[in-house]
């Protein structure tokens, strides 16, 4: 069953000038969704659209069958959550203040958590490897070790959908693949359905179940890494060419240089 239903949905930030057009798209219950696509494709809009933030001008956004634009704020913070690209507080708040407040949709107005919260913040914690960092300051922490954190807090609200943008574009290899290792496992283990944009294209190919190319704010492909990241579907969307090759039983997009292709198309001009 669709948890999440988009119907020829359209939205942009200046009339006359739509960043999304007619977008359709349906995430199944359980799904780990890659979004990709080229700069401008409109993949953060997107997300931007499903998490209630930005109206679309035209179409239909569901949830579990129940249109956003009739859900309240407080009732969409708790069934989707969002881990944004930059999340750094200037503020000393402590590894478990920053989890507790994925808390605070669920609380009432002067409410303080209750036992209830408590155990959705010790399992956040659990679940992301970071209850041994619980009394630090979010500010001590590596890169590696915050986005870990905003996870939790993210878990903590306890969502029927994960919307993450861009999860690892600011971390280095070791923890970008720790970041998207603990997706996965979170994935697994708890079935929560997750939408992920990334511009790695590999990432997507190995942690993606479905994969949705994004191209000029329309889907261009949906489907499994090999359905989506054919030669052709990325040439249209990127405008390079690729080899695809088959490594340890992964699939991975490798760019052709475009000075290396001219250096040879030349060597076989002169031949």
């Amino acid at each position: 069953m669709a948890l999440l239903h988009l119907d020829d949905v359209t939205a942009g930030y200046r009339p006359g000038s739509p960043v999304l057009r007619q977008f359709s798209l349906s995430v199944e219950t359980g799904a780990f969704v890659a979004l990709i696509g080229p700069n401008g494709s409109g993949k953060s809009t997107l997300l931007r659209v499903v998490a209630g933030v930005m109206a679309p001008w035209s179409g239909r956004v569901t949830l579990d069958g129940q249109e956003l634009s009739e859900c309240s704020r407080r009732d969409l913070a708790r069934r989707i959550a969002v881990v944004p690209q930059a999340a750094v507080s200037d503020f000393e708040f402590s590894v478990e203040e920053t989890v507790g407040m994925g808390r605070h949709p669920h609380l009432k107005r002067f409410q303080g958590m209750g036992e209830e919260d408590r155990i959705a913040v010790a399992e956040a914690l659990e679940l992301t490897a970071t209850a041994e960092l619980a009394r630090r300051s979010i500010r001590e922490l590596s890169g590696g070790e915050r986005q870990r954190v905003i996870i939790a807090r993210a878990l903590a609200q306890q969502p029927q959908l994960l919307l993450l943008d861009e999860p690892t574009n600011h971390l280095d290899i070791n923890h970008q693949l720790e970041i998207l290792d603990l997706l996965s496992e979170l994935h697994d283990e708890t079935g929560l359905t997750l939408v992920c944009v990334t511009h790695d294209l590999n990432a997507a190919a190995e942690f993606g179940e479905q994969l949705v190319l994004i191209e000029s704010g329309r889907t261009l492909a949906v489907g499994d890494v090999h359905q989506v990241l054919t030669q052709e579907r990325v040439r249209q969307a990127y405008g390079v060419d690729v080899w695809i090759e088959q490594i340890g039983g992964s699939t991975r997009i490798i760019p052709k240089s475009r000075r290396r292709l001219a250096k040879e198309t030349a060597h076989r001009s002169q031949m």
